[in-house]
């Protein structure tokens, strides 16, 4: 069956040397991306074709890993966007059967956002961007960042809301006191990196910002990184706050789920059970869930799911929701 993962990881040697060289630029993981991880992370040709061939994936979409340009200078943050747009664009037109891409934005500069995603996806083809969270100290649902959202809503791209590391003061509350490997790995993969992506998607819905665009659609990996797991929870926030809609909608008008190489049928069914699987997308976070022997393969096979829920699962949802880019690109920017 075809497979198109959606979340798999690059990075550039640009990008690298704009982290290293800011105080805040890779803060706290840059020991994730070191050695093979490092390699893969770099290949964007036939070392990169093999692995997907071995684990049976036909397509990726290319997305920077995190915490991508967040953590950037303005100007240094546009720089590089488009230099990474272009990067991927050109990768797509090298490999166009085996690679798709996300934009990478210049949270940065706020006022550069949403003229970038255009351009990405009006002129060069891209399916939409990733955000890794906040920029610094602001959330997602900050005024600064609505144009970006009523971009992606009227040229109807998805947005991929990735992890990212914890605010330092947060760290220092919650996931510090055991030593630095530890404390890294709390605040990251093993938890804190969830709760980041996750608590995101909850202020845009809290902020209103699905009223206003009801057509925004979000992707959320990790099996909707926590908060598909309180939903029941969640919902007790309509009593308090003045939603247009239950928390339960939100979630099944808004979101999209991944796993992120997290091959789990109990996520799987709890998935299904709150958005359904018209709303599931596969990934693999290659290159840092990447293992051999095809486990997401295996894993597709093995789901109770029925052969066209497969289908969606694998390549047709995906291809649904980013179809409208194939129509978009030719549009001028005026007419959007």
């Amino acid at each position: 069956m075809k497979l198109i993962a959606i979340e798999e990881h690059f990075l550039t040697a640009e990008i690298r040397a704009a982290w290293a060289a800011s105080a805040i630029g890779q803060e706290g993981t840059a020991g994730f991306d070191l050695g093979e991880i490092e390699q893969r992370l770099d290949d964007l040709g036939p070392g990169r074709i093999a692995l997907m061939d071995e684990s049976g994936v036909e397509v990726q979409v290319l997305s920077v890993t995190t915490p991508a340009l967040h953590n950037l200078e303005p100007e240094q943050s546009v720089t590089l966007a488009q230099q990474t747009n272009d990067l991927v664009a050109a990768t797509i037109a090298n490999y166009p059967t085996r690679f798709q891409g996300f934009a990478t934005l210049p949270t940065a500069s706020p006022k550069n956002v949403a003229v970038e995603l255009e351009r990405s996806v009006l002129e060069l083809g891209l399916a939409g961007a990733m955000l890794c969270g906040r920029t610094r100290e602001k959330n997602l649902d900050h005024p600064d960042f609505l144009p970006l959202f009523s971009t992606a809503a009227k040229l109807g791209v998805p947005i991929f809301i990735h992890p990212q590391i914890p605010q330092r003061a947060v760290r220092e509350v919650y996931y510090s006191g055991f030593g630095d490997s530890i404390d890294t790995a709390f605040a990251t993969f093993a938890l804190g990196w969830h709760y980041e992506a996750g608590i995101q998607f909850i202020r845009l819905m809290l902020a209103g910002v699905f009223d206003k665009y009801p057509d925004l659609q979000i992707i959320l990996g990790h099996w909707g990184e926590v908060v598909l797991f309180y939903l029941e929870r969640l919902s007790s926030l309509a009593r308090v706050a003045k939603l247009q809609r239950p928390v339960a909608d939100y979630m099944r008008n808004n979101l999209y789920i991944t796993p992120s190489g997290m091959w789990n049928q109990s996520y799987l069914q709890r998935t299904l059970e709150i958005v359904g699987p018209e709303r599931i997308l596969f990934s693999t976070d290659y290159p840092y869930q990447y293992r051999p022997g095809g486990a997401g393969v295996a894993f597709l096979n093995q789901t109770a799911l029925s052969p066209a829920e497969k289908e969606l699962f694998a390549h047709r949802n995906w291809e649904r929701l980013t179809d409208v880019v194939k129509h978009r690109r030719s549009a001028s920017p005026s007419t959007i």
